[in-house]
């Protein structure tokens, strides 16, 4: 059963469900959430996708992401998501939201209203690996750095969202 996605306006209103393939097919624009999850040292948890991802397999990513469901928050779908890729729960907060348009090579599109979120957890996960192939954990600076050296490595929307997650980070810091 595929599961459906929100379409919303630019003001983030809810307009209408579609299939997620269909939304990803046409570049529609639909809700999504992005999770960051910090450890004490200040290093952020990434995934890498599993091998047989129907996009983007084997690339390095945030902690999880995914859609919300019709009547679901942005808080629970996190915690959900949280849960079915990487095994652990934690609190979430919402840091921003933005809308962003990632092509991929094989045609589809990520058009999406993303809501990003931030938790903290000090352990290992329990990886779901049929969602995930690998995890790390690196510090922001490092990220960004290797974001810039192997762009290829990295998902299209992770390098969009860590730039503003990374800004987010520098000005709540100099704070």
């Amino acid at each position: 059963m595929e599961e459906n996605v929100i379409l919303v306006d630019d003001q983030n209103n809810q307009i209408g469900l579609m299939p997620k393939m269909e939304a990803h097919e046409k570049a529609v624009l639909h809700r999504a959430f992005s999770v960051f999850i910090m450890n004490d040292k200040g290093e952020t948890m990434l995934q890498q996708r599993a091998a047989d991802k129907y996009h983007s397999p084997l690339l390095w990513t945030n902690t999880c992401c995914s859609h919300q469901r019709d009547g679901e928050s942005n808080i629970e779908a996190g915690k959900r998501r949280l849960m079915e890729e990487m095994g652990f729960a934690v609190e979430l907060k919402e840091l921003f939201s933005f809308i962003y348009k990632a092509p991929f090579d094989n045609g589809l599109t990520e058009h999406e209203y993303d809501h990003v979120l931030m938790g903290h957890y000090g352990n290992a996960p329990a990886i779901n690996p049929e969602e995930v192939a690998d995890w790390k954990w690196m510090r922001p600076e490092a990220i960004q750095l290797d974001i810039q050296n192997n762009p290829e490595s990295y998902t299209a929307w992770f390098k969009i969202i860590f730039e503003k997650f990374y800004e987010h980070l520098m000005q709540h810091l100099s704070k």
